[in-house]
């Protein structure tokens, strides 16, 4: 059977979360969406090539889109190539260095440059995504099925409280920027995106220095990279319950994601609030956001992991229809409470659940098919909100549109087995079981 990974072996790997999470909260949520709406001038951005003018909103809305639709047509191939020749560890550390650089180059941006920034941006969060394959493809290979909740919502918490302090600290830097010499807070903004790519960078040593090396699974059965997506997605259908819920995850994770990434955007343009009120508020949803994970992590150990997600997804519907009616920054701060409690209970267990499903020989090549799923909800929810927001004028539209996903994607997730998934991956991976190397 599988051995248990050491102590050491799965800190470090919660400490790659600590580290990554820095650009979900810095670049991907909070203070980029910010400084990019400040370069677009009043009367929109002016799209080369095609003539069109759209607004701050749907800008950014199109370049996370294109960001995701370029790393899912590539993540069955990476996941493929890391299963059958052992590169997990290598891949992982280019995207980490990839998405370093981006984001680290965003500090030289100027005025007027959301062309260069939106560019930038697009490298960054292929980095930060396209790692994120490998890194979760860890997660059944250090424990076990049962312990796999637990982990998961751990790393969670530490990436909460790490991106949470890394938010604190660029924050305070921006509220003193003239105090610290700097010439307006735009230059404290850019200094805080290097700081985000140094911060990515130094804590993630750990996890490349401990994470084990996996073994190979090429055989001469196994299919080819070469091979198309179609044949790939053909062995994924023949988990029953695990497709199931990939389609689930990719309709509820839509609007997860899609809130997180457009929410400081639609604070700051719809609600006209400041950026010292959005920040702040990301920042309390951060460390909510640690302890929330946990007490979920409890709750599918007395109720099951498929429906603590549940009652996740019908808090976040409810978190659409009070956002479409807000006005004040009070009532934005009252929205920031909810989504943290139920943000990282929903995440971490989604990941969990998953990885118990996953037969083990082919971990990252099927995480794989589970970054498909979710950079897929972050191509549709962002394109879905800058479409509704350029036709109607108003992203409030756009936000409680969003509450059909969470009504599909948990309809779709009580149709899944969970225990007939987990017995399937646990057959089919019972010699591989012996191979890996997790000392």
């Amino acid at each position: 059977m599988m051995r248990h990974a050491q102590p050491k072996v799965l800190f470090s790997w919660c400490l790659y979360d600590w580290a990554n999470s820095g650009f979900a909260t810095v670049i991907l949520a909070a203070v980029l969406p910010v400084y990019f709406v400040s370069l677009v001038p009043e009367d929109g951005a002016r799209l080369p090539f095609i003539g069109h003018t759209s607004s701050a909103a749907s800008l950014w809305g199109y370049s996370v889109s294109l960001s995701m639709i370029l790393l899912a047509v590539a993540a069955p191939f990476l996941g493929a190539l890391a299963d059958r020749h052992a590169r997990h560890k290598s891949l992982m550390m280019i995207f980490w260095l990839g998405g370093c650089a981006a984001t680290a180059a965003l500090a030289f941006s100027g005025p007027e440059d959301y062309l260069l920034v939106s560019g930038l941006f697009i490298i960054g969060n292929l980095g930060f995504a396209g790692a994120n394959i490998f890194y979760n493809s860890y997660l059944p290979l250090l424990v076990p099925s049962h312990q796999a909740d637990r982990l998961s919502a751990r790393g969670f918490a530490y990436g909460y409280i790490g991106g949470g302090l890394l938010l604190a600290i660029v924050f305070t830097i921006i509220m003193l920027a003239e105090n610290l010499g700097f010439s307006d807070r735009a230059a404290a903004t850019r200094c805080g995106f290097f700081l985000t790519a140094f911060w990515w960078f130094v804590f993630a040593l750990p996890t490349f220095f401990y994470l084990p090396r996996t073994q190979s699974t090429f055989s001469r059965e196994a299919p080819q990279p070469r091979q198309s997506y179609l044949s790939q997605f053909r062995q994924l259908l023949r988990y029953r319950d695990l497709s199931i819920f990939l389609v689930a995850f990719l309709c509820y994770n839509d609007g997860i994601q899609t809130i997180i990434s457009v929410s400081a955007v639609f604070a700051r343009d719809e609600l006209q609030l400041g950026q010292g009120t959005i920040i702040g508020c990301f920042l309390m949803i951060q460390f909510m956001a640690m302890p929330g994970s946990l007490v979920f992590a409890r709750l599918s150990e007395k109720v099951g992991t498929a429906q603590a997600i549940l009652v996740s997804l019908i808090i976040f519907l409810a978190v659409c229809f009070y956002a479409y009616r807000i006005q004040t920054a009070i009532e934005f701060w009252i929205l920031g409470s909810v989504i943290a409690l139920v943000l990282g209970g929903s995440q971490a267990l989604s990941r969990s659940l998953y990885a118990s499903m996953v037969p083990r020989e082919k971990s990252a090549e099927f995480f794989g098919f589970f970054t498909i799923s979710s950079r897929f909800a972050a191509i549709f929810g962002p394109l879905l909100f800058a479409l509704i927001a350029d036709v109607s004028g108003s992203s409030r539209n756009s936000i409680v549109a969003l509450g059909s996903f969470f009504i599909i994607g948990g309809g779709l997730l009580l149709l899944v087995n969970v225990q007939r998934g987990r017995n399937l991956a646990k057959t089919s991976t019972e010699p591989f079981n012996e191979s890996i190397d997790i000392k």
